[in-house]
C-alpha cells in the first residue's frame, strides 16, 4: 500500500538527484543525496501550500467569530438541534472549517512513512542498484552517511558527533526541537480558537505538544538521518512558513472584523 507514494517518492529524489550531481553540487559537506532529500521536502511542502493557507484562514476566522460563538451556546443551551443550525450558518458566513485543519496533516502522513521506507530502502526506491548507491557520496554537514543511523559506526569513526567517547546525535536533537517549536506554535494557537476554552482539549494539545518531540527524538536516533533531515527540513520550513501566513491572514481577519462590525451598525439603525 505504501508504495503508492513510496515508489514516486523514489523516482523525484533520484531525479532531483540526477541534476544536483549534474549542477556540481555534489560537494564534500554537502552531498547531492542530501540536497536532494531537502529539494523534496520543499516541494511536497509547496504543493500543500494552498491548504495550509486555506487552514490558517479558517483558524483566524474561527477566531473571530468566537463571541459569537458563545452566544448561540447561551442562548439555545437547551436546543443542541437548533445550536447545531446556527452554528453552521455562522461557520458558512465567516468560511470557517471547524475540520479543515485535517486534511494537510491526512496528506502528510503517508507522505511521512513513504519517507521512512524511501531512506531504508534506497536501492530499491531510489538508484535501482547496490553497487551505484555504495559509490556514490551520503555526507551532510558533520554526518558521514545520510542513509545510516546516527550512532553507526562507520570506519572507525561514529556517524554523528561524539564527545568523550559518547556519541551525541545532534540531528536527531535537532528533529525534536524544532518538533517542538512547530508543535508549540500551532498548539497555541488552535487553543486560542477552541471553542469555550475547552479545557480537556487543551490538555490534549499540550500533552502531544511534549509527547511528540520525545516520539521524534526517538525515531531521529533509531532511523537513517536522511528521515530525520527530511522531518527536521520540514519543521524549519513549516515554522516560518506559518509565520509569513500568520502575518497575512491576521490582515484579512481584521478586515472581516471591520466589515461585518460596519453591517451591524448599518442594521442597528
Amino acid at each position: 500500500m505504501l508504495d503508492i507514494f513510496a515508489k514516486p517518492l523514489g523516482i523525484l529524489l533520484k531525479f532531483i538527484y540526477d541534476l544536483c550531481s549534474k549542477a556540481g553540487l555534489d560537494g564534500d559537506y554537502m552531498s547531492a543525496y542530501a540536497i536532494s532529500i531537502i529539494i523534496t521536502t520543499i516541494i511536497f511542502k509547496l504543493i500543500i501550500l494552498p491548504l495550509t493557507i486555506k487552514q490558517t484562514k479558517s483558524m483566524e476566522n474561527m477566531q473571530v467569530i468566537q463571541p459569537k460563538l458563545q452566544e448561540l451556546q447561551k442562548k439555545y443551551k437547551s436546543n443542541p438541534q437548533k445550536l447545531n443550525e446556527e452554528t453552521m450558518k455562522l461557520y458558512k458566513e465567516y468560511s470557517v472549517n471547524p475540520f479543515g485543519g485535517c486534511l494537510p496533516l491526512l496528506i502528510q502522513f503517508p507522505i511521512l512513512l513513504a519517507y521512512i521506507r524511501v531512506v531504508r530502502d534506497p536501492v530499491k526506491y531510489v538508484f535501482g542498484s547496490k553497487q551505484l548507491f555504495e559509490s556514490i557520496h551520503k555526507g551532510f554537514l558533520w554526518i558521514i552517511d545520510i542513509s545510516k543511523t546516527p550512532t553507526a559506526v562507520i570506519g572507525n569513526q561514529t556517524n554523528d558527533l561524539e564527545i568523550a567517547g559518547v556519541v551525541i546525535p545532534v540531528i536527531a536533537i535537532l528533529s525534536a526541537l524544532t518538533t517542538f517549536l512547530y508543535s508549540k506554535y500551532t498548539m497555541n494557537q488552535q487553543m486560542a480558537n477552541a471553542s469555550g476554552g475547552n479545557n480537556q482539549a487543551q490538555s490534549t494539545q499540550k500533552a502531544m505538544m511534549y509527547t511528540m518531540p520525545i516520539m521524534f527524538l526517538f525515531f531521529g536516533y533509531t532511523y537513517p538521518v536522511g528521515f530525520t533531515l527530511y522531518w527536521t527540513v520540514s519543521n524549519v520550513f513549516s515554522i516560518v512558513q506559518q509565520f509569513v501566513i500568520k502575518k497575512n491572514t491576521k490582515k484579512d481577519s481584521d478586515e472581516i472584523k471591520i466589515s461585518k462590525n460596519k453591517i451591524t451598525k448599518k442594521k442597528s439603525k
